[in-house]
């Protein structure tokens, strides 16, 4: 199977997951999980809901052990002895509602060892950061449900660090407080942070990720990066010419289709170099030619299959209705 870092990365590991399996009541819902990030890395761990996300993080973490397979953070195998290095932001989000922002942000500072004034200031700073500090003295209860959810997120932030994980961080977001969301994420590896998140939306990971791993019934058919996942589909060429026929047609590959005004077919592995210069000297009369690469929903499709798709799609629709 593919890993995230390519052969030349020498970036040493935030994570490391090899052969992960967890069983509940003899339901397999782990089955073998590998799982490379290196530090200051994007990555997305991308599938639809019960694939084993939840599960995977969990295990990463400390909070729940495998039943066999070995996962080491930044080296040590044990999560629990390095747990104020890693910011976690578990799906189900959860806030005392009488609590203050500011106490909340100091609160779970605390959790992690930070003191609790220092919290306080640290939570003052991303507030204003993030134009919230006229919230820093509301109840969480007052908030709307984006600020409160930012709340808990500065929170997993305010001790500062060195792992970030953050289980559908983007659910029950409106498209603005999203995009925010993405932001602060590339800040974070801006800074050197790694961040892994969980995620059913598929854009997300591919505007943000520069390592993905698809998981499926409990599997990881793929890890690696976003770029070698699209690769698996070949490039598709779009051809529109003047001419409609001529002895340059005989250079078109034998799987050409025809759409229209258009020839499309996948990308010579030799390149398009060749095909041009038949085109060209055959006065074809190019009108346009473009090479799409397949996205990565393309790649999730090809490498997961249509059920994974489907539940991924319906995931998305169950969310957009509420």
């Amino acid at each position: 199977m593919d890993q995230t870092s390519p052969p030349n990365d020498t970036r040493p590991l935030a994570i490391e997951a090899r052969g992960l399996v967890k069983n509940f009541d003899g339901t397999l819902a782990v089955d073998g999980v590998d799982i490379l990030v290196p530090e200051g890395a994007i990555y997305g761990i991308l599938g639809p809901n019960g694939a084993g996300k939840t599960t995977t993080l969990r295990m990463l973490l400390g909070i729940i052990d495998p039943d066999a397979g070995v996962r080491k953070i930044f080296g040590n195998d044990r999560p629990h002895e390095i747990a104020k290095l890693v910011g976690y932001l578990p799906e189900e989000r959860g806030l005392y509602p009488a609590m203050k922002a500011i106490e909340a942000i100091a609160f779970m500072g605390a959790l992690r060892g930070l003191p609790l004034d220092q919290g306080r200031a640290r939570g003052l700073e991303l507030l204003r950061k993030h134009d919230l500090d006229h919230a820093a003295n509301k109840q969480i209860r007052q908030l709307s449900k984006g600020m409160a959810q930012t709340v808990q997120l500065l929170g997993t932030l305010v001790h500062h660090p060195k792992l970030v994980i953050l289980d559908e961080p983007f659910s029950g977001l409106d498209a603005i407080n999203q995009g925010k969301l993405e932001r602060m994420i590339r800040e974070l590896a801006d800074d050197g942070t790694t961040v892994i998140f969980s995620t059913h939306v598929i854009h997300h990971a591919e505007r943000l990720c520069e390592g993905v791993a698809i998981i499926a019934g409990g599997k990881v058919p793929y890890a690696g990066s976003v770029e070698a996942a699209r690769d698996r589909i070949p490039a598709q060429v779009r051809l529109e010419t003047r001419e409609r026929d001529g002895k340059w047609r005989e250079a078109l590959p034998a799987d050409t289709r025809r759409e229209g005004d258009f020839f499309s077919f996948p990308l010579p592995d030799s390149g398009i170099e060749d095909l041009l210069r038949s085109l060209i000297e055959g006065n074809a009369g190019i009108q346009s030619l473009s090479i799409e690469r397949a996205g990565l929903h393309d790649a999730f499709v090809h490498i997961a299959g249509e059920a994974a798709a489907r539940a991924i799609e319906q995931d998305n629709a169950n969310e957009n209705s509420l």
